[in-house]
C-alpha cells in the first residue's frame, strides 16, 4: 500500500469507512469487530459493534441511547490524546457539533488524513468549538453543501421565539427539536438569553439532557411535559421531537403555537409542509460558506464527500484545484440537522 495513494489504505467496504493498516472501520453502518464513532447520533453511531473508540461524552451519550456502546468493551480518547493503532497513529479533536463529537485524525507513513464526522463552525455553548486540523485528505460531510444555506446567527433566532413569547404570553410555544444537541443547545441559549423560566420536555428528550448535566453542561431547569397542569405551561417554552409538534400529544398543550429549530427551516417550503408558524434556522452543521471555508483552511490536496447534497460541494472542490471523490456512504443524515 502506498500512503500517497489514500483509497489504497482508506476505503468503503460493505461496512463502510474502513482504515486497512488500522483494521478499523469509522462511523460503520453495520456492526463490526473495531469501531471509531465521531459522535452519538443513530446514524453514525449504531448498536452491536464489538469495540468501540470514542469520546468520554460520545461513549455515555452511546450507552443511554442504545443500553451499550460496545458488546466487548470501550475505549474513551479524550480530545488531543495520541494512541497508536498497529503502525497507524489516532488521536480525537473538536467537531464542533454535539456534545463529545470529533474529527478522527489518522496518520500513517507520514500523511495525515482527517474524518470530520459532522460538524459546525457556529458558537454552542454545549460543545467544544471545532479545530481545523492541516492535512493531506480531508473526508467532509456535506449535509448543507448548497450555496443558498447560510444558517446566519442562531442568536437571532432564539431572539425570535423570545419576542414571541413576550408577544402571545397566552400560548405555550412547543419547538421541535432533535433530541441529542439541538435540544441542549437551544436550552443553554435560552439560558445565555437570560431566559431562566422552566423548560418543559417531552419525555424522549430527557434522557440526553441528564448526560449533558452529568457531563458538566448546566440546563437550568427542565420539567417533563408530560406530568405538568396545562394551565402551568401557558406562556410557557415546551421542547419536542419534530414528529410530536403535530400529534395527538402536543393538543394538551394551551393553544400550542408550533416552532421548529432547524437548518432545513431555510427553506420556506418545508415549513409550511410541517405547518411551522415559526421557523428558526438552527442548524447544528456547517452552512456552505463554512463548509468551502474549512476545506481551504485544511490545505487538504484531496477531499472526500462522504452524504449530503454532494454534486455542488465536488464541482466547488474541483474548481479549486483539489481532487474530489463522493463515498456515498449509506444511512446518513437520520436525526441531526
Amino acid at each position: 500500500m502506498k500512503a500517497d495513494q489514500f483509497d489504497s489504505w482508506l476505503t468503503v467496504d460493505a461496512r463502510g469507512l474502513y482504515c486497512r493498516p488500522g483494521d478499523f472501520h469509522i462511523d460503520p453502518h453495520a456492526a463490526t469487530p473495531r469501531a471509531v464513532i465521531t459522535h452519538a447520533h443513530s446514524d453514525h453511531a449504531r448498536p452491536g459493534h464489538e469495540h468501540v473508540l470514542a469520546t468520554p461524552e460520545t461513549l455515555a451519550l452511546m450507552a443511554a441511547r442504545l443500553g451499550s456502546a460496545a458488546s466487548a468493551g470501550t475505549q474513551s480518547l479524550v480530545y488531543g490524546e495520541a494512541i497508536s493503532i498497529g503502525d497507524v497513529r489516532l488521536r480525537l479533536v473538536p467537531a464542533g457539533h454535539v456534545l463529545g463529537s470529533a474529527q478522527v485524525v489518522i496518520e500513517w507513513k507520514g500523511r495525515r488524513a482527517v474524518i470530520s464526522g459532522d460538524y459546525k463552525r457556529a458558537a454552542d455553548p454545549t460543545t467544544a468549538p471545532y479545530e481545523v486540523v492541516p492535512c493531506d485528505l480531508f473526508v467532509t460531510e456535506a449535509t448543507f453543501a448548497l450555496p443558498v444555506f447560510s444558517h446566519g446567527d442562531a442568536k437571532g433566532e432564539v431572539s425570535k421565539l423570545l419576542k414571541s413569547l413576550r408577544q402571545f404570553p397566552d400560548r405555550a410555544h412547543v419547538v421541535g427539536v432533535y433530541g441529542l444537541g439541538k435540544c441542549q443547545r437551544l436550552i443553554a441559549m435560552l439560558r445565555e438569553a437570560g431566559f431562566a423560566e422552566p423548560i418543559y420536555l417531552h419525555g424522549a428528550l430527557a434522557s440526553c439532557c441528564e448526560v449533558y448535566e452529568r457531563c458538566g453542561v448546566s440546563l437550568g431547569t427542565l420539567k417533563a411535559a408530560t406530568s405538568a397542569p396545562r394551565e402551568e405551561m401557558r406562556g410557557a417554552i415546551v421542547l419536542a421531537p419534530p414528529t410530536a409538534i403535530l400529534d395527538r400529544w402536543s393538543r394538551r398543550l394551551p393553544d400550542a403555537l408550533t416552532a421548529f429549530a432547524s437548518g432545513w427551516m431555510r427553506v420556506r417550503a418545508r415549513a409550511r409542509q410541517r405547518s411551522v408558524e415559526l421557523p428558526l434556522v438552527i442548524s447544528d452543521h456547517a452552512d456552505w460558506g463554512e463548509l468551502t471555508r474549512t476545506i481551504e483552511e485544511t490545505g487538504a490536496e484531496e477531499i472526500w464527500v462522504t452524504h449530503g447534497r454532494e454534486d455542488a460541494l465536488l464541482y466547488h472542490i474541483q474548481s479549486t484545484g483539489r481532487r474530489g471523490r463522493s463515498l456515498a456512504l449509506i444511512g446518513r443524515e437520520d436525526e441531526d440537522q
